[in-house]
């Protein structure tokens, strides 16, 4: 039934009349659920999974769209549209009042003059704030030529909607809407002396931390002696009792810390080389290229 509906959605039929019996007969119960009169479901704070808003829009008789926009702009700046299957998992076209453009950020590699646009998302128009209450450091750092830049990486689609695909600064948020400084817990895991470096991973689309980590080889050898496990530093890496053991170190040291139960890093992959920029995991500064460890542990 929800294949007849959405074959048909797809083929440009109005949701109110892809699938008229089944609606009456099977998806009605579903609009009762939810009141019986509710015509339009707005999401927003984090992205729906296209499968899931595909699904929303066949079994909920309403129109389903996605939203985006920040405090700063006086919420909402883009919304898909009614009845336009081609913006599943997207955020829509933008709001009439207001201009909107895309900055490339060289950096992470994305060229908002590419066939394919990608860059930070600005935006300009009367809803934006002034500025930050008595942070003009901060509101400087953001507001430029009158454009707010919202740290946000978007992609233009073919059909004028736009879809959030990265965040140019290192703060990302989880499924559920929470926001994580994510240089600031590496700092954190960073104290426990069982390994060299950690990168932290986390999307918009997952509930939860993973790691990437640098064990320290004395520390890791050391234990698996304790431990009776045998084989050299790289095959420890790879040992999931290994892993239990760096992972147990992490939740000490975010429990002694008081972080969140979302900031937890839930799972970890073991990397015997430490991060270089032979690889162009570092800049030459040592910090983190954190596309580059993402495509490359991906």
């Amino acid at each position: 039934k929800c294949c007849s509906k959405l074959y048909n959605m797809r083929n440009g039929s109005k949701h109110s009349d892809a699938a008229r019996v089944f609606d009456r007969i099977v998806f009605n119960k579903v609009k009762e659920g939810l009141g019986g009169k509710v015509r339009l479901i707005l999401s927003g704070a984090a992205p729906l999974a296209t499968h899931v808003e595909a699904f929303l829009r066949v079994v909920a008789c309403a129109h389903v769209l996605q939203g985006y926009g920040l405090t700063e702009s006086c919420a909402g700046t883009f919304v898909s549209l009614p009845n336009e299957l081609s913006m599943l998992g997207t955020v829509g076209p933008p709001v009439p009042n207001v201009d909107v453009r895309l900055e490339s950020v060289p950096e992470m590699g994305y060229d908002a003059l590419s066939s394919t646009p990608r860059g930070e998302i600005c935006i300009r128009g009367k809803t934006l704030f002034s500025g930050y209450y008595k942070r003009e450091d901060l509101t400087k750092e953001v507001l430029i030529d009158g454009w707010f830049h919202t740290g946000d990486v978007g992609e233009w689609q073919p059909n004028g909607s736009l879809k959030i695909i990265d965040r140019k600064k290192n703060i990302f948020k989880l499924s559920q809407g929470e926001y994580v400084a994510v240089e600031n817990l590496e700092n954190i895991y960073g104290l426990v002396s069982e390994i060299d470096s950690i990168w932290i991973y986390g999307n918009s689309f997952e509930s939860f931390l993973v790691a990437v980590v640098n064990p320290n080889k004395p520390a890791l050898e050391r234990w698996a002696e304790e431990n009776g496990v045998n084989g050299d530093f790289g095959s420890l890496c790879e040992n999931p009792q290994a892993k239990e053991f760096i992972l147990g170190e992490l939740t000490k040291i975010a429990k002694a810390k008081k972080l969140k139960g979302f900031e937890f890093v839930k799972a970890v992959h073991l990397d015997p080389l430490p991060f270089d920029m032979e690889r162009d995991l570092l800049t030459p500064t040592y910090k983190k290229k954190r596309p580059q460890l993402l495509k490359y542990y991906q």
